[in-house]
């Protein structure tokens, strides 16, 4: 069976017989040689099973992935979806962690690997314990997470016993809002509830500033332990928000995949790269008059929407006439995303996009020669949609209808869109400063 369409990068494959329906569904560091292995002389995998599963096998389908994590979400919740009869007869009895606040009067919230219809509101699952329980515990030191954090079973119709309130240490240590001393009205917890039902669904960016802002002034004070656990608390908030930003497979998931995928293969074809890009980010520049110079980046993991990885930055660089420098502006925003690729350990993106034309490509290269790494790029240029590229001597020029520009051009409207947004926001409160 031919698999060079596969990438050689996280994902999920999926395994259909001669009538298209699904076999299997498995995740992989590598989707084609995870995949290979099953066709091999001596397969990694010893299940018995396995020869047979291999004969049926007509068509294999993937969904790439950013990472591992988000392989293994999109993995798990397939299986859910599909049911393939070959995962049903591996099925693994390991089970992985959820939130849930309880459904009570006062609420608390709850660390579970148990998913029950108790009327309890569910977030997860994550797939990893130690990150999650780490982020939790910062968050109830920082006083954001304000439920009770006792066991107790208590309502306004049965209030707890007074004994116990005294006894209760989170009372006396002022951790808790107290609803069991009628500290706090109904309302006001459930308020309180709501808001963290907020955060776990996916309202993070205010929560995000605070850490970001609270490793700033650690590394100003040159207290590096403080500054360390707050880049802990932040990566372990990127675990939660990548999971989050997966969220549940809308209809027709698996089918939009794989036409997305299409496309980055389509692309693959057309730049002559040597996988499919299945992570591209690209960046764009925006200034006004030289003031409010700012720059976003946006990524697509198999041709979709990635938007955990959406950046923006103020521009530092300064240009001595006063006016703006769009390749300066360039070298520097990419700098910045690889110099923050390569401190937090993330793997490199697939394809670097660049919005213009040699000057803006050439810009980039040059970020990415002092970077020390090695990632391909291209630039997009408005006028004709001209792809420039260090691998063609002269610009590439794509029907309007193929699969890889499209996607190219939704690529570069998107950074366009999120740094205009920004620029607009700076904009304003410049103004309001005036």
């Amino acid at each position: 069976m031919d698999l060079s369409h596969l990438p050689d990068g996280p994902g999920v494959y999926v395994m259909r017989d001669a009538s298209g329906a699904v076999l299997y569904v498995g995740k992989a560091k590598s989707l084609r040689k995870r995949v290979a292995q099953y066709f091999g002389s001596n397969p990694a995998d010893k299940r018995r099973k396995i020869p047979n599963l291999v004969a049926l096998i007509r068509r294999i389908d993937y969904v790439a992935s950013a990472s591992e994590r988000e392989a293994l979400l999109v993995e798990r919740q397939l299986i859910h979806k599909l049911q393939p009869f070959f995962n049903e007869m591996w099925k693994d009895s390991k089970s992985y962690p959820y939130l849930k606040i309880t459904r009570e009067d006062f609420p608390r919230l709850v660390y579970t690997r148990r998913r029950e219809r108790d009327g309890a509101r569910y977030f997860g699952p994550y797939p990893k314990a130690e990150p999650l329980k780490k982020l939790l515990a910062h968050l109830w030191r920082i006083r954001f997470l304000n439920l009770r954090r006792c066991r107790w079973d208590f309502s306004l119709a049965k209030p707890l016993d007074e004994k116990k309130i005294k006894a209760c240490l989170y009372f006396h240590t002022g951790q808790c809002t107290a609803p069991c001393a009628g500290r706090i009205t109904k309302a006001a917890y459930g308020a309180l509830a709501s808001r963290l039902a907020d955060f776990l669904a996916g309202d993070f960016e205010k929560l995000r500033g605070r850490f970001s802002a609270g490793m700033a002034r650690a590394a100003a004070a040159l207290s590096y332990e403080e500054a360390a656990m707050y880049r802990d608390f932040l990566h372990a908030f990127d675990h939660m928000a990548e999971r989050v930003m997966i969220g549940k497979l809308e209809p027709g998931f698996l089918e939009k995949a794989v036409t997305r995928t299409g496309a980055v293969t389509a692309l693959k074809e057309a730049l002559g790269l040597p996988r499919p890009p299945a992570h591209i980010e690209c960046f764009d520049t925006s200034s006004l008059f030289g003031r409010h110079a700012v720059g976003s980046s946006v990524c697509f993991v198999n041709g979709e929407k990635h938007a955990a990885h959406y950046r923006h930055y103020r521009i530092k660089f300064e240009n001595a006439a006063g006016g703006s420098d769009d390749f300066a502006m360039i070298e520097e925003i990419v700098g910045r995303r690889l110099a923050q690729v390569k401190r937090r350990g993330e793997a490199l993106p697939d394809l670097l996009v660049i919005d213009g034309g040699p000057g803006q490509l050439a810009a980039a290269m040059k970020a990415i020669g002092a970077a020390k790494v090695k990632v391909e790029v291209i630039s997009l240029a408005k006028r004709l949609e001209e792809i420039y590229s260090p691998r063609r001597a002269r610009p590439l020029l794509l029907e309007r209808a193929h699969p890889g520009l499209r996607l190219l051009q939704a690529l570069r409207d998107e950074a366009h869109r999120f740094g205009i947004t920004y620029h607009r926001k700076l904009r304003g409160k410049s103004e309001l400063a005036d």
